[in-house]
């Protein structure tokens, strides 16, 4: 007898229903499983305790330190509209403490001009400042707060002693973003910067972040000793890798004159002095390269007492320009040659009052060199 099949088909499905309810080893997730066995998108460690790398150690211990004692200065100038209305305007920078009875350390352009300073510290106690020294050849500046307590300082290191690629931290407040660390290695060394207003020699460079408001902050090495002061960064619109730091023994130079003299010494020699090019000097029958021609020498000056002599008649040169000839015609300075007023001001910017400045001149037809002795420029607290 044949059955037919869909009676057939309903007994095997009513067989193979009864074989999978009743069978003891029936696991519903075993059809699924392969569908989440995958595991987790993510993973965690083992362990909820973070382990440090030794350079992130390293990181942390001199933020620490260093966090404590870098301070936000908050300067405020007073300058004149289009209308001449006077009217106050802020700039913020970094500094660092030197000593715990309130000595800061800062640039130079941090502090300038400025009618009212403030300090912030790390705890956010905040402190009227004054200014003690500045030094605008090396863009430095020694301020002071009268704060209640001992205070945090820092250790002063050897910046002499640098090498291109050790590692080096930076702490300061960036576009006023207080207590902010960055990290880089020194770039290069012994580089010479053009501010607005000055050269700046024997810089430190390096790729550490440097933001406006980092001025005046402390570059530190890896054991967190002071080598630097953050001074500059290369472009105006933010850190792009190129920062520059003046060397921490400038700052300890500064502060040795302070301790000994209780001032900064500044340099006088007591000449004007107008530059020649080569087809000038050819066209006044001097020496074809060219130097500093002395115009005038102040009665009484460093420059007088080492006999050097300005102009003895007048000629006109160009369109109706006057120059005034006869004088000495310098050619150099500290052995090497001049043509131009920077190169004079930089070999003065690296000396005090008191000592020697070696010229060479062309006079009556010959070279010869002059030891000068400078002057010293009235005191500035």
């Amino acid at each position: 007898m044949k059955v037919p099949r869909p009676i057939l088909w309903a007994v095997v499905l009513a067989a193979g229903f009864l074989y999978l309810t009743s069978g003891t080893s029936w696991d519903v997730g075993r059809f699924i499983r392969p569908l989440t066995s995958s595991g987790r998108l993510w993973s965690e460690p083992a362990s909820a305790a973070t382990a440090y790398t030794p350079d992130e150690q390293n990181n942390i211990e001199i933020y620490k330190t260093g966090r404590e004692a870098t301070v936000n200065i908050t300067s405020v100038v007073y300058r004149r509209d289009w209308f001449y209305n006077v009217y106050p305007e802020k700039g913020t920078g970094s500094g660092f403490i030197i000593k715990p009875t309130g000595e800061i350390l800062t640039n130079n352009h941090v502090v300038n001009g400025a009618r009212e300073l403030t300090v912030t510290l790390a705890d956010k106690k905040i402190y009227k400042a004054k200014v003690l020294a500045t030094d605008a050849r090396v863009d430095l500046a020694l301020i002071k707060i009268d704060a209640t307590g001992k205070l945090p300082a820092l250790t002063l290191g050897n910046s002499d002693t640098l090498v291109v690629g050790q590692k080096v931290l930076a702490i300061g407040n960036p576009f006023g973003f207080d207590g902010t660390l960055t990290t880089g290695v020194v770039s290069s060394l012994d580089r010479s910067i053009q501010t607005e207003d000055k050269q700046l020699e024997h810089m430190i460079q390096t790729d550490a972040a440097i933001n406006p408001g980092n001025s005046g902050g402390p570059l530190f090495d890896s054991h967190g000793n002071v080598i630097g002061i953050n001074t500059a960064i290369y472009g105006s619109q933010g850190s792009i890798g190129v920062g520059f730091a003046t060397p921490i023994s400038r700052a300890k130079a500064m502060l040795a004159e302070i301790e000994q003299s209780g001032h900064i010494s500044r340099p006088t020699l007591g000449i004007t002095v107008q530059p020649v090019s080569e087809d000038l000097a050819e066209m006044l029958g001097l020496p074809a390269t060219g130097g500093l021609l002395i115009q005038e020498v102040e009665k009484g000056s460093a420059a007088e007492a080492a006999g050097l002599r300005g102009y003895s008649r007048v000629v006109i040169v160009g369109v109706f320009r006057e120059l005034g000839i006869g004088g000495d015609l310098i050619v150099a300075v500290e052995g090497e040659p001049v043509t131009s007023n920077a190169s004079l001001q930089h070999a003065l910017d690296r000396k005090r009052g008191g000592d020697m400045l070696a010229l060479t001149i062309y006079r009556n037809g010959a070279t010869q060199k002059v030891q000068v002795k400078l002057g010293e420029a009235a005191r500035e607290l």
